[in-house]
């Protein structure tokens, strides 16, 4: 069966690709769901049918070169946990939202369907690392944490790259004044993230900036590719484009980075 998967790569990950760290930001194209799923699912916790989530999955870890139980995923929980990967889990995934790993054949992979996933990179001491960064998640500090984990693990925080990949766009993220309130009191200088509504006492939040901006000032380097989940209904899923329309469920979308036998 040929490889019909069209993730999208990232300019800043070139020479880590190289150097044998293959990484994807899949899109929705590719599988076999039908329907609001239509087509690359890989979204366990959805109601999609669990054969066709599974051969989806299949086939992301097929495309990074892995089997699809070296394909590790977290139970994501929007936390600031992260996960240090030595081998594949042996039963159900822990809650976490980000994982760390120095060994080769292991692919890291989070899912999301608005929220920021972000692939790391140190290529020098070969150490990688995948994080899902919602607004929860990134306030409360897994991108510094999943960081501050591959350093345990080896890496150099000067030598790390991460990538934020497909998440919702600015123009599509209305909030309420509890959740501004929310950013500003942890940090003031949040309020350069927001953006007043045309809606009185509500906001536009821009969580790409957001998460980029708490990775530049940990001291990697960092870019963005800049696509919107909502915006780009033919490639991305995206959970607040399917509240916005009351569908009944939504599918989710992989972001995966792995070790390559060197």
């Amino acid at each position: 069966m040929p490889d019909t998967l069209q993730p999208v790569l990232a300019p800043l990950l070139a020479t880590a690709r190289q150097n044998g760290i293959a990484h994807g930001f899949f899109t929705r194209e590719g599988g076999v769901s039908h329907g609001i799923y239509h087509s690359l699912n890989v979204g366990r916790g959805s109601d999609d049918v669990k054969a066709h989530v599974a051969e989806n999955r299949r086939r992301v870890a097929a495309h990074l070169g892995v089997k699809p139980g070296r394909l590790a995923t977290v139970h994501q929980v929007h936390s600031a946990d992260v996960i240090t990967l030595d081998a594949p889990f042996d039963s159900t995934p822990p809650k976490a939202d980000a994982m760390v790993t120095g060994k080769a054949g292991l692919a890291l992979a989070v899912l999301t369907a608005d929220c920021g996933p972000v692939l790391f990179a140190d290529e020098k001491a070969r150490i990688i690392g995948a994080a899902h960064a919602g607004w929860r998640g990134a306030l409360a500090g897994v991108l510094e944490n999943t960081m501050a984990a591959m350093e345990q693990l080896g890496a150099r925080r000067s030598n790390i790259t991460a990538i934020l990949g497909p998440a919702i766009g600015t123009a599509h993220y209305e909030t309420g004044a509890e959740f501004y309130d929310t950013f500003t009191a942890v940090n003031p200088a949040c309020v350069q993230f927001f953006t007043p509504s045309v809606k009185t006492g509500h906001f536009m939040f821009n969580l790409q900036a957001f998460i980029l901006e708490r990775l530049q000032a940990s001291g990697v380097k960092a870019g963005a590719l800049g696509l919107c989940t909502y915006a780009d209904e033919r490639r991305f899923f995206s959970y607040r484009r399917t509240t916005h329309r009351n569908e009944a469920d939504y599918g989710r979308q992989m972001s995966a980075i792995v070790l390559n036998h060197s």
